[in-house]
């Protein structure tokens, strides 16, 4: 269940969207579509980018309750006009603008007075309520991606975001799994799934996947089992922003699959099951919550290993082909990034292992 934090802040960016001119919510309307049609963006993806809009137009107009600096009595650095309460947002405190003369009608978004001092303004606020470096430099890029678009459709006159500096993000290393706490994350999995039981061999199967192609959770539940090709080792999957990709498994994980598809699939499938690979108790696809709760579940049976998701093993899997001498650009091809700039990450963990090798056992190391 989420955090109730964490609802108040997803029910309040509802609200502050009601209450945003008609013309603005158009313009929000067109650019979620701009996302998801054009730019093939994931569901998850387009509602981050279009809330960080959302709260942005919010704290431009000046609706209270965002941020601490959002109530234009505290100094808001948008024009705010308040005049009449929106229907939907009557009884939450929120004020409609839609009759004001910053709003939209007829003005674009210019009426919202997004220049530049109003993006410096919500980063500061947003700052000032505690957000860390790495979220204000995710929302910022949205900021920017969504002025950028606004210019080229006509709502803004300038683009206030070429100018928008933000924090560098934290790169943190991520916490990885040793070869042979791979090794033993496997070899406890496969004991699992030697009672032919279908759930462990479904299991067994998915870790090994997982792991040998260090795909996307979201990848891993999209795949579908006219996309696995044994004869060649390798599975086809749909990444980030509708780019397929292929990407090649070794024997252990084929055999896993193969077992998982033979012999545990069909007990599971019901006859409105759909095409995936990778199906629930109930026949139905499986979803990334469920592949967490397996992952963690079977990372707990393994002693030392540190907690982590399904991300986890890609960051693993990734570690690992780079120790074992894969080049950069090969790692990036197979993980789907955009750019080697994310696959270099992986590098600095390789660096910091041989460090830690280096200083237990090197004479001259201390």
């Amino acid at each position: 269940m989420p955090h109730a934090s964490a609802r108040t802040a997803r029910v309040d960016l509802h609200r502050v969207r009601a209450a945003l001119p008609e013309q603005t919510r158009t313009v929000l309307t067109d650019y979620e579509r701009h996302l998801a049609l054009e730019r093939g963006l994931s569901a998850h993806t387009v509602r981050a980018y279009v809330g960080d809009v959302v709260s942005l137009l919010g704290f431009a107009y000046g609706l209270p309750g965002l941020f601490p600096g959002a109530d234009p009595d505290a100094g808001s650095a948008a024009p705010v006009a308040r005049r009449g309460v929106h229907a939907a947002t009557r009884g939450t405190g929120l004020t409609d603008m839609g009759s004001a003369g910053t709003g939209l009608g007829g003005a674009g978004l210019e009426g919202a007075g997004l220049d530049l001092a109003a993006l410096r303004a919500w980063l500061a606020a947003q700052r000032a309520a505690g957000a860390g470096r790495t979220t204000l430099a995710r929302r910022s890029a949205a900021v920017r991606t969504f002025t950028a678009w606004a210019h080229r459709r006509g709502h803004l006159h300038v683009d206030p975001g070429l100018r928008l500096a933000a924090p560098r993000r934290q790169r943190t290393l991520p916490s990885v799994l040793r070869q042979d706490q791979a090794g033993e994350l496997m070899r406890v999995s496969a004991a699992g799934a030697t009672q032919q039981d279908p759930v462990a061999l479904r299991d067994h199967a998915l870790l090994e996947v997982l792991y040998a192609t260090g795909i996307r959770v979201s990848e891993l539940c999209g795949l579908d089992v006219d996309e696995v090709d044994f004869a060649a080792r390798v599975v086809r999957v749909l990444g980030k922003g509708a780019k397929e990709r292929t990407v090649p498994f070794g024997v252990p994980a084929g055999a896993a699959l193969r077992a998982w598809l033979d012999r545990g699939r069909p007990a599971l499938a019901r006859d409105d099951s759909p095409p995936a690979v990778w199906l629930g108790a109930r026949g139905g696809r499986l979803q990334p919550t469920g592949v967490r709760r397996i992952v963690h579940d079977a990372l707990g049976a393994v002693p030392g290993a540190p907690d982590m998701g399904p991300h986890g093993l890609r960051h693993s899997a990734a570690t690992h082909l780079l120790e074992g001498g894969a080049d950069l650009r090969s790692v990036q091809e197979l993980l789907g990034h955009a750019t080697l700039s994310t696959t270099q990450l992986y590098t600095h963990v390789t660096v910091e292992r041989l460090k830690a090798i280096h200083d237990r056992t090197h004479p001259r190391s201390r």
